[in-house]
């Protein structure tokens, strides 16, 4: 189990590596290249968007036999996230007599890389998603390297040299039999440490002498405890956003939370009317999740960001955020979601669209953090839509993100919510109308309630979206979220 060594402890190809006197913001990236000479996995955009960082964080799986891996973008993951983890970067693919792993072979093959630095990132990538899909299509391919930039070689030999590579699928499995007796030696602790006095003591994995640190519980009392006692921590997830300011910012929190270890916060809790989804699961997971039941949300999702990026972000975290580009809280707002926010050993319900006071500011308390978000599921005649506009298909931030949920019964619409990112909208109320609406004013997004009685409505729907210079586009954005998916109906713009 692991100690108060102020150290992290990790497995890297059979060995147990273990890293003193790393700071707390030291990144994946830096102390692999630094430290270890591993200079395979390169950087390029310190930011998680050009892939060249890629490399594969493992964890024992649920039956202690096994390692599942992801995909993470070690330029902007912070070390002590690792400890009691395993890491593959690209110099583990090759096995001990020389011989390279197929999708490195491949590359070869396939004239895959020209100038290379790209290219151990792209490997990487690959080889993740062959450990659980050993015949991808040519799709699951290209959804893999979203996050992969190349500029000179071309993505179509790259493609080549997946599906070659798949042609050998008895090599494609990473031998990790040996990674999994060292990852069960440096298992974190699952339970809580108690003073003589009965009181939680959350172990720091990194500690200074300023008395600073970055701490790893593994249970939901430890951290609400941990934030009563030290209520302006950071709190870390995904890393994908604390991993940024590190960076960009020179940000260097005192105190730092990691809810990778919490098992109550992975859990999704599924009842009759809602998901209960914990505040660590991962984009990834809710992707799969609401694939069946809100297939334009997880559209939304499967653009939002890129695998590396979508392994580790949480859904809880894009919402904690609370950036007026944020794609997931349009189509959570649409439909009707509540947060569970937790104090100590108090907890409170929030619908989220009460949660945001203004952009970047949310009613959440000293101490206070979100324990779970709440998703209905869909009822009987209910209809979603959501859609993302911007520049680049994938990899890329909102020109805006809309959403839209109703119910039609007997040609009449009732429950419509629209909601959407980036814009504004002006407060209007039209109370002594037969079509009575309200338009709630949100400085971070905003969510608009309409509940007419008649069609037709769309027209009036477009009514509600803002005015100003770009009207008319924001409008016919709104036409085509509205009537796209619909059988038998050409997709048009509306006037």
């Amino acid at each position: 189990m692991s100690q108060v060594t102020n150290t992290v402890r990790f497995v890297l190809d059979g060995k147990i590596v273990e890293a003193q006197g790393a700071r707390r913001t030291t990144t994946v990236l830096d102390y692999l290249r630094e430290q270890l000479h591993r200079t395979g996995t390169k950087e390029g955009c310190a930011e998680g968007d050009c892939g060249a960082c890629v490399v594969m964080v493992g964890s024992l799986n649920a039956a202690g036999q096994g390692v599942d891996y992801v995909p993470v973008n070690s330029c902007i993951q912070l070390l002590p996230t690792l400890d009691g983890k395993s890491v593959k970067t690209v110099e583990s693919l090759k096995k001990p007599d020389g011989t390279l792993h197929p999708v490195q072979q491949a590359m070869v093959n396939c004239h895959g890389s020209q100038c290379g630095f790209c290219t151990p990132g792209i490997v990487m990538s690959l080889v993740n998603l062959v450990q659980l899909n050993p015949s991808p299509k040519r799709q699951d391919v290209s959804d893999a390297l979203s996050g992969n930039l190349c500029r000179c070689t071309g993505y179509a030999p790259i493609l080549d040299a997946a599906a070659k590579a798949c042609s050998n699928k008895a090599a494609l499995k990473l031998d990790d039999a040996g990674d999994v007796p060292l990852l069960k030696e440096i298992q974190r602790a699952s339970t809580p440490t108690l003073s003589l006095e009965g009181d939680i003591i959350v172990q720091p994995v990194v500690r200074t002498r300023k008395g600073n640190e970055f701490v790893s519980p593994a249970t939901l009392a430890e951290v609400a405890d941990y934030l009563v006692k030290h209520p302006t921590s950071t709190l870390l997830a995904g890393s994908t956003e604390v991993g940024l300011q590190v960076n960009k910012q020179y940000s260097r929190p005192d105190h730092i939370v990691y809810l990778g270890n919490v098992a109550e916060l992975k859990q999704v809790k599924d009842t009759a009317q809602a998901w209960h989804i914990g505040a660590v699961v991962s984009l990834t997971e809710v992707e799969t999740l609401v694939s069946k039941a809100y297939p334009d949300f997880a559209e939304v999702l499967r653009r939002f960001g890129s695998p590396p990026i979508r392994s580790t972000a949480t859904l809880a975290g894009n919402i904690a955020n609370g950036s007026p580009i944020g794609d997931t809280m349009p189509c959570l707002m649409a439909l009707g979601a509540t947060l569970t926010l937790r104090r100590g050993d108090k907890t409170r319900t929030v619908s989220l669209d009460k949660f945001y006071t203004g952009q970047k500011q949310t009613v959440l308390q000293a101490g206070e953090f979100i324990e779970a978000v709440v998703l209905p599921k869909p009822q009987a005649g209910q209809v979603f839509r959501a859609h993302k506009v911007s520049k680049r298909f994938e990899q890329d931030i909102s020109a805006t993100c809309a959403a839209i949920t109703y119910t039609l019964k007997a040609g009449k619409l009732s429950g419509v919510k629209l909601a959407y990112n980036v814009w504004h909208l002006r407060l209007a109320e039209r109370p002594n109308s037969k079509l009575c609406w309200k338009a709630k004013h949100l400085p971070m997004s905003k969510h608009l309630i309409w509940m007419p009685p008649l069609p037709p409505v769309l027209s009036r729907v477009m009514a509600c979206v803002p005015h100003g210079p770009t009207a008319h586009w924001s409008r016919a954005i709104w036409s085509w979220i509205s009537l796209k998916n619909k059988p038998n109906k050409p997709r048009r713009w509306l006037k």
